[in-house]
């Protein structure tokens, strides 16, 4: 099972959800007919909206309030076997090795959202370095290894 979010609050009384997700592939799960697991329930998707900062969600066979109050405040996963995802999902980056100028900087110990974008964050036991997922700092990427454009104050040694 794979984590995407968290069920925040119910919206209205017809069984919609309130769903926190950062999740790099929404439009992909977010679909009419796809499953959800919360708790020990598999749930599948009647319809999907955003609304303000919100993945506005209703479920096949549940039209009340009361049925979905049960999922406020629990985690949403997904089983990962059932999608393709068009490119690499954060949570296959953790562990990957580092390297900078050919250089082992550390692994990838977590993926951060940032406001504007997503930071690496490299642990190599000593020290943490926060890296931005975007294109100018990345050179190659894969579920076997990163390697990262190296720029002044990047990896401040101070």
């Amino acid at each position: 099972m794979l984590y995407i979010g968290r069920v925040v609050n119910t919206h209205g009384i017809k069984g919609e959800v309130r769903i926190v997700s950062d999740f790099k592939y929404k439009k992909e799960i977010f679909q009419k007919g796809n499953h959800l697991y919360i708790n020990d329930d598999n749930l599948v998707i009647n319809s999907y909206r955003v609304h303000k900062n919100f993945d506005m969600v209703t479920f096949e066979g549940i039209n009340s309030i009361d049925d979905v109050l049960k999922y406020k405040g629990q985690d949403v996963y997904i089983d990962r076997n059932e999608y393709i995802f068009p490119g690499i999902i954060n949570e296959d980056l953790i562990g990957v090795n580092v390297y900078g100028d050919g250089e082992l900087l550390g692994t990838v110990s977590a993926i951060e959202q940032n406001f504007k974008q997503e930071l690496i964050v490299v642990e190599n036991g000593k020290k943490h370095y926060l890296i931005p997922y975007v294109e100018q700092f990345i050179k190659s990427i894969s579920k076997e290894r990163i390697d990262i454009n190296i720029i002044e104050g990047l990896l401040d040694e101070n």
